[in-house]
């Protein structure tokens, strides 16, 4: 990746994060449940999803409503440059980043693999499905151990054409937005 398209990267990053500020940011609760229908997941199977930050579309009712519908929901753990996963049983605590993370025992990187789908947050995600995300590269590094569907969760404005992309940028197989509700990609 060029040194221009870094900053174009960077760019888009400061252009977003200033778009969701003082936005209403979607809960996302019955998009999530289609997108699990979309997906055939099961009652008893595994959901990763997140915990959404003030600033991300999400919210915890959409965690609670996996778990309603009888799903294991594993949520991300920051530890040190790397994501670990733990079940969600109702309870968080005060997380790396201002994150809410679950209370539970860890159960290590390796544990989205059991996922039968992978929900992350993105501040973009193009027709191709290159995510763009906060510039951790957190998610990129444990979605490679996924083998269910990743699904970045994004508001429609924030699916877009084309995003520059590196050569350790994990591609999504689908985006969730509230309008377009699922859409399986690449979407060229």
């Amino acid at each position: 990746m060029t040194s221009g398209e870094r900053d174009r990267k960077a760019t888009l990053r400061t252009r977003l994060r200033a778009a969701r500020r003082g936005a209403v940011l979607p809960r996302m609760v019955d998009e999530v449940l289609s997108a699990v229908a979309e997906f055939g997941v099961s009652p008893g199977e595994t959901v990763c999803a997140y915990v959404a930050s003030a600033v991300e579309p999400g919210s915890l009712a959409m965690v609670e409503a996996l778990r309603a519908h009888g799903l294991r929901v594993l949520l991300p753990v920051v530890v040190g440059d790397g994501l670990d996963w733990a079940a969600y049983d109702g309870r968080l605590r005060a997380g790396a980043f201002g994150l809410r993370e679950p209370e539970g025992a860890l159960l290590g990187a390796e544990a989205v693999g059991s996922a039968a789908l992978v929900l992350v947050p993105a501040l973009a995600v193009d027709r191709s499905g290159v995510r763009l995300g906060k510039g951790g590269g957190y998610y990129d590094r444990v979605l490679r151990l996924a083998t269910g569907p990743v699904v970045a969760v994004v508001r429609d404005e924030e699916f877009v054409p084309s995003l520059p992309a590196e050569p350790h940028d994990v591609r999504v197989d689908a985006v969730l937005t509230p309008a377009r509700g699922v859409v399986r990609l690449p979407s060229l």
